[in-house]
């Protein structure tokens, strides 16, 4: 028989109970704070029997996302929200597929004794898969699915862009389906399979909202004394294009890379290739977006020993690792830059930029005496490096 909970015990209290694996705290926190989530989602939704099924997908969250709980004693506001947030998800699908509600078919009534059961260990199933992601996958599934966030809220609460945001629920789509797959025959199979719906459809979205592109030229202006350089990226028909400014050093290996110019010593993105290769953990593809007006951002994919890794990078960094591991280079199909085609009129070209290093070097090795640099060349550094 099941302990008896005491009266007076805090939501905090129950929170932590639960936390060590107990199911009857939850039941009781579902029990004080029930009635209140199917109430802020019945205003959204305007109907009391989705409301209801609106407070049991919140169920399943809060069950799975109890340890993101930063406030235990808060635990009644979070579980609202959390209703909230399905409830705007679901009110913003019906608005855009135009479905007229079938009362009918929806559950009616508070969940018993027997459907909480069935919702914990439904629950358990779904945490056990969710904590084998890596923990940027981890996260945006438990803010977009089981928080109903938007890709941007989700954005925002992690700090990422909405690119990186459906990168990453794609990635993880693809590794939870194998597992989550059996749960299709379970009483909560409605609720599943609407995620599995959009799933798919998110699946087919992302597929196409990156773009593959590869690096068509290196560009410098004739600013005086400082430079500038920028990166362009265009797919092979052309039609999509993106203008980046980068740094010097950056711009100056990319060139070398394109032009295929043999360094005396590996270079730092060779290196960290070349590193990552040796761990077995080598790099899959590199992904760009925008960040903020007008900064970019860039996610570097690694098949690490657990599965596929994101690590945060910018751009140039990123761009140049995928040329050295000749990994495929994609940006968001939604990213153009307008001021492309003025960009190849700067005068310095990515050959130039290339022969104007390797000249430098030459120079630098028949000059007599000068001392060795930190990359083991003689004369001056080529780049600011």
């Amino acid at each position: 028989m099941a302990p008896r909970l005491e009266s007076g015990t805090t939501d905090a209290d129950l929170v932590r109970a639960a936390l060590l694996g107990a199911k009857e705290p939850f039941a009781e926190l579902l029990t004080r704070h029930w009635e209140t989530a199917v109430a802020l989602a019945t205003r959204v939704l305007g109907s009391a029997e989705l409301a209801r099924d609106a407070a049991q997908e919140a169920t399943v969250s809060a069950m799975t996302g109890l340890d993101r709980l930063r406030s235990p004693e808060r635990f009644g506001a979070w579980f609202c929200g959390i209703a909230l947030n399905v409830a705007r998800r679901w009110l913003r699908q019906l608005r855009q597929e135009s479905v007229g509600l079938q009362t009918d078919d929806l559950v009616s009534g508070s969940p018993g004794p027997a459907e909480l059961a069935e919702i914990a260990d439904l629950a358990n199933r779904v945490r056990a898969a969710i904590a084998t992601l890596p923990g940027g996958q981890r996260d945006a599934i438990l803010l977009f699915y089981l928080q109903g966030l938007s890709h941007r809220e989700v954005a925002a609460e992690l700090r990422i862009s909405t690119g990186a945001v459906k990168a990453r629920l794609h990635q993880a789509r693809a590794a939870l389906a194998p597992r989550l797959s059996p749960l299709a025959g379970t009483p909560l199979a409605g609720i599943q399979e609407d995620n599995i719906q959009e799933g798919r459809a998110m699946t087919a979205a992302d597929s196409q909202e990156w773009v593959e592109v590869r690096v068509a030229e290196i560009r410098r202006t004739d600013d005086a004394p400082r430079p500038k350089h920028l990166m362009l990226l265009a797919d092979r028909a052309g039609s999509q294009r993106l203008a980046m400014w980068i740094g010097p050093f950056e711009a100056t290996a990319m060139a070398l890379s394109l032009e295929a110019v043999e360094h005396p010593r590996p270079m730092t993105h060779n290196l960290t290739a070349s590193l990552l290769r040796a761990a077995g953990s080598p790099i899959r593809e590199v992904r760009i977006t925008r960040l903020i007006p007008p900064v970019y951002y860039a996610t570097v994919i690694v098949d690490g020993p657990d599965g596929p890794q994101e690590v945060d990078a910018r751009p140039s960094d990123a761009v140049n690792l995928a040329l050295v591991a000749n990994v495929p280079i994609r940006m968001d199909s939604e990213e153009q830059t307008a001021h492309y085609a003025e960009a190849l009129a700067y005068p310095t070209a990515t050959a130039e930029l290339a022969a104007e290093v390797s000249r430098h070097r030459q120079e630098d090795l028949g000059e007599v005496g000068q001392p060795v640099t930190d990359e083991g060349e003689v004369g001056r550094p080529v780049t600011d490096e």
